[in-house]
């Protein structure tokens, strides 16, 4: 068998569908269009909706390389030979076009003739009852004894989700000749060992569909859905049991070498932790390659699970410094040509990745030492100290877990799923500070910027740097060209903890520089970055003056402080920050609570922030230790980065956080409070979005413009307007009731129901109309069934769409559903939709399945079908 390398196996495998009429795809997001997955965990993700019937493909058949993320299997990662966090999957794929019979002569002659695997080393594996493919394999040469029949559980594949399209599967099966345990004691078959016979082609044969419930119902088209396994390929190709030892891994693990001072199968514990790495590396490097960013929740939090797990493992191979951005180099340059994107993106990817190393590497090092110290005492890991580590130093469970197998300790895992259910849920918008991280230099400096923008809005200082296109320079001279300075001292606040940065002016003899951003770099530099005209220089004596208007984003911070503490008071104590932006427009909040918020509770957090508002209560701001600002009660955030001394904004016992924005002298300084909308974020997390000062009285004219309107329009008074326009609401119904009924009469629902059939002594019909509404159709179903007694389906073809109700008596709900019959007909239909067992309405798109839709209604009636 030839040697091949993985970027010819993909190529091989690409050009070879092409060959055979497939269309060349690029790989999709790992980021899918379903709100089923949180990942694209297999090639056929991207074409679920067309396997569902519910879009036309553009192509018949289309092949990919696609890249796929999948973490149920995490624990495994390092310690066995094939399995992976990230990995690629060929795949070929036929909408409704060819079947079995192409499918599986297509992959054994790529496999046989392509990558030329002798065929003695190959094996095949069908669906127990899938008689049609063990004949086809027969007839292209593979023997009856190596066609090899399994259960469901290993060859029925599908659905990638909870519903959605599925099917009997057909593998091949490589034969590396180790010699394992065979449990019958027969011959070695894929059926009877483990670890010898390696699967490295799946073809699947959608043709179902899995509906809530669990139940198959047959897809409108067959389609063919083929996972081929590139790192597995490799391993068999390139003579190698481990996809480690494959080209895919080797430059990755060479710089793992290279970076850690370790060597690669010199010691197993130390090997399995440098598979980690070089599996994990990639996996992060895709994920925030396509947008994903560290949090604590959704994908984001699956990314810090798989980064952090990839640290503690550096740290095993004696890692006291981040590390991981520096093997991102390595991904790129082994996978960019194929994937541009992580080319583009690399940059972006290292900062992310170094960011979340500096923050959680000192957690990790405490934390391993807290372990130890748990473990010494009581010789296990109980759920509280479990969710202690979590909490406190952000360890996953899977690093926990990883420790307890290695050790042998005790982990009570049941317990901390009990505390993690019982924390409140947290989320934090990633904010745009990882905008400018990836900009290099300031963390190399050895200066400060003093911030006296608390108490001035103007300041005389020093140039310290200037930087143009990433450079340091020592003097520049330039019209309108976008540059960056450094102050001894400013007064401009830089953009953090969710309020937005000053903007204004900064002047000097011979030019004055435009204010357009303000960020921190690193801790203690703060960068001005806006636009130059005229010439400046390293010391040049400059003064600052902060854009007041836009300052006062400063009343929305202090507002945003007084809402969170009336959500605390009104909703109760488990209502915590999840993230907030503030800008001098408006404020949003986001805050953990279960449900949306009353009418009533609305106007009780707005009075109870208005009270405190028009009180003028000074707004106090002090310096202590964070202990004792803790002590005393002053809200911290989840996972903020706090000093040993930390700023408190206190407003007498109304509301006291650890805080380091910019806030009025007094609460009367903020003006009008008032709420402007309440939603949903994700679960457990609410958003409110709010105004202050002008804003609000603003907004109020606004309302108050709409009523004149209105008043002028419906010739009312002001206070009348609410009953007059609930009375035209009253008679548009009525009218619509009346041409509903008067539509009815037109359509002559005895003539339709004179046309209805008979099964069993139970009556039913169908009946299909142009340009009917729903609500006309609802009455005329009720209608029709209570005239023969029977089942009713109504079908209305509308412009570009299908609605259509389905009615069955009570007395025959025992055998028949409305609503399972509209799902059924639906999915035929290409829509969806559902109801109660005596009544169902649903759409569809599908006009041309229309009659289709209506055999299916007989054959369900006639209980030819279930």
């Amino acid at each position: 068998m030839k040697y091949m390398t993985s970027d010819e196996i993909r190529e091989a495998y690409l050009k070879f569908f092409e060959t055979k009429g497939h269309k060349r795809l690029p790989s999709a997001s790992l980021i899918p269009d379903d709100p089923q997955l949180m990942f694209t965990v297999a090639g056929m993700v991207p074409f679920k909706p067309i396997f569902w019937g519910k879009v036309d493909p553009i192509y018949p058949r289309v092949t990919t390389c696609q890249k796929c993320v999948r973490t149920n299997d995490i624990e495994n990662v390092g310690r066995t030979p094939r399995h992976h966090t990230f990995f690629e999957m060929l795949g070929n794929f036929s909408f409704g076009d060819y079947f079995k019979k192409e499918a599986i002569a297509w992959a054994w002659e790529f496999v046989t003739k392509v990558l030329e695997m002798p065929e003695e080393k190959l094996w095949v594996t069908i669906y127990e009852y899938d008689d049609e493919s063990f004949e086809i394999w027969k007839s292209i040469g593979v023997p009856e004894y190596k066609i090899i029949r399994m259960g469901k559980e290993d060859n029925f594949w599908g659905p990638a989700g909870p519903t959605g399209p599925c099917g009997p599967c057909s593998e091949i099966h490589y034969d590396t000749g180790i010699e394992v345990p065979v449990k019958d004691g027969g011959t070695p078959n894929p059926g009877n060992t483990d670890g010898r016979f390696i699967e490295i082609w799946n073809l699947v044969f959608t043709e179902f569909y899995q509906d809530e419930e669990g139940k198959l119902h047959p897809l409108p088209r067959k389609n063919i859905d083929t996972g081929a396994g590139l790192e597995r390929i490799s391993a068999m190709m390139q003579g190698v049991l481990w996809n480690f030892d494959t080209d895919l891994f080797k430059p990755i693990i060479d710089t793992i070498q290279n970076v850690l001072n370790v060597k690669y199968k010199e010691d197993p514990k130390k090997d399995v932790s440098i598979r980690v790495i070089a599996d994990h590396v990639r996996a992060v490097t895709f994920m925030i390659g396509d947008g994903v960013l560290p949090s604590n929740e959704g994908r984001g939090y699956v990314l810090r699970r798989v980064l952090r797990r990839a640290l503690r493992h550096g740290a095993l191979l004696g890692a006291k410094e981040p590390f991981l951005y520096k093997i991102v180099d390595s991904v790129v340059k082994k996978m960019g040509h194929v994937y541009p994107e992580i080319v583009e993106k690399q940059s972006f990817v290292e900062t992310i990745i170094k960011a979340e190393e500096q923050k959680f590497i000192t957690n990790l090092s405490r934390g391993l030492e807290l372990v130890q110290k748990i473990v010494s005492a009581s010789g296990k890991i109980s759920a509280e100290d479990a969710f202690k580590l979590y909490d406190t130093y952000g360890f996953p469970i899977d690093i926990l877990r990883d420790i307890a197998q290695e050790n042998n300790y005790e982990l009570d895992e049941a317990g901390f799923e009990k505390y993690l259910q019982q924390q409140r849920e947290r989320s934090r918008k990633a904010q745009g500070e990882v905008e400018f991280a990836q900009k290099t230099g300031y963390e190399t400096l050895d200066l400060e910027t003093v911030f006296v923008g608390y108490d001035t809005m103007e300041s005389e200082s020093t140039v310290l740097k200037i930087k143009k296109d990433n450079e340091f320079v020592e003097e520049l001279e330039t019209e309108g060209m976008e540059c960056e300075l450094v102050l001894d001292i400013t007064p401009f606040y830089a953009e953090k903890g969710g309020q937005v940065a000053d903007r204004g002016t900064i002047n000097w003899s011979n030019g004055r520089f435009e204010v357009e951003y303000v960020y921190n770099p690193v801790e203690g530099i703060i960068v001005h970055k806006g636009k130059l005209y005229g010439k400046i220089k390293v010391g040049e004596k400059i003064l600052s003056a902060v854009d007041e208007k836009r300052r006062w984003t400063m009343r929305n911070h202090t507002a945003t402080h007084l809402l969170h503490a009336a959500l605390r008071k009104v909703l109760g104590t488990h209502v915590r920050q999840a993230g907030s932006l503030v800008e001098p427009e408006r404020l949003r909040f986001d805050f953990t609570h279960y449900q949306a918020l009353t009418k009533e509770e609305i106007k009780q957090i707005e009075d109870m922030v208005n009270e405190v508002i028009l009180q003028a209560i000074p707004v106090v701001t002090e310096v202590k230790s964070y202990d004792e600002a803790v002590k005393e009660g002053a809200m911290a955030l989840f996972e903020e980065k706090y000093g040993d001394f930390v700023r408190v904004v206190k407003v007498a016992d109304f509301s006291e956080e650890l805080c380091g924005g910019t806030h009025v002298r007094n609460t009367g300084e903020i003006g009008l409070f008032k709420i402007i909308s309440e939603s949903a974020v994700s679960a457990g997390v609410r958003r409110i979005e709010a105004i202050t000062g002008m804003n609000s009285l603003e907004y109020l004219r606004n309302r108050e413009s709409i009523l004149e309107s209105l008043k002028e329009r419906l010739e009312v008074p002001m206070s009348e307007i609410s009953v007059k326009v609930e009375k035209i609401i009253e008679e548009k119904k009525a009218l619509e009731k009346e041409l509903a009924s008067l539509k009815i009469k037109l359509i002559n629902p005895e003539t339709i129901a004179s046309s209805s059939k008979s099964f069993e002594g139970i009556n039913y019909l169908s009946f299909v109309f142009d340009s009917v509404e729903p609500e006309v159709l609802k009455d005329l179903t009720d209608d029709v069934s209570e005239r023969i007694k029977g089942i009713v389906l109504l079908i209305s073809k509308l412009e570009g769409k299908i609605v259509f109700t389905i009615k069955v008596p009570k007395e025959l709900t025992s055998t028949y559903n409305a609503g399972n019959i509209a799902k059924a007909v639906a999915k035929v239909l290409g829509g969806g939709g559902g109801g109660s067992p005596t009544f169902a309405q649903a759409g569809g798109k599908l006009q041309e399945k229309i009659p289709e839709a209506l055999e299916l209604f007989e054959k369900i009636i006639r209980r030819e079908v279930q």
